[in-house]
């Protein structure tokens, strides 16, 4: 597992039942400005689960708040407090932990319906680009074609036929 810890952001465990997220938030706020607290539920107890997790503002305050208050004592429990990890654990787009694996399939179909179509849209603006190149290319050489068979023909530019005209006639004169 190389995950990398957020070290705004505390995870505090040990926590006892009676400790809530307002009772975090008082024994953290000491350190610095916080962010965000969490506690999650167990979904059948609807109960913390014994632990959370403490956003600080600036990283230095989590610094201090985790050397101060791991190992320490609230409501009769130690609590451990370190780094937390990032939020996506486990299944879901969210990351949420509890969230069921299965829960982004739909999105995960909408992404992939999405793709496809890009690459479809791509595959026919290079059809586009590669027949407008061809056309082009069609165009010159015709156009070199036509420049090659004027000059077989011995048609010549208008302003030198002018030219010759205009020579021709002051040597006649």
């Amino acid at each position: 597992m190389n995950q990398q810890v957020q070290k705004d952001t505390l995870y505090v465990g040990g926590l006892a039942e009676e400790v809530n997220e307002g009772i975090l938030h008082a024994a953290f706020v000491p350190f610095g400005e916080i962010k965000d607290v969490k506690t999650p539920l167990d979904q059948a107890t609807q109960k913390h689960r014994s632990f959370g997790f403490v956003t600080f503002l600036e990283k230095e305050d989590a610094a201090a708040a985790m050397d101060n208050m791991d190992g320490t004592e609230l409501y009769g429990r130690v609590l451990t407090v370190n780094y937390a990890l990032p939020e996506r654990i486990k299944g879901g787009e969210q990351g949420w932990a509890a969230q069921p694996i299965w829960a982004d399939a739909d999105t995960w179909f909408e992404r992939q319906q999405q793709e496809e179509e890009m690459k479809k849209l791509q595959a026919e603006n290079q059809a586009a680009m590669k027949a407008a190149e061809e056309l082009h290319r069609k165009k010159m050489a015709e156009e070199r074609e036509g420049e090659k068979e004027e000059e077989e023909a011995g048609l010549q530019d208008p302003m030198a036929v002018a030219e010759a005209e205009a020579e021709a006639l002051k040597t006649s004169q």
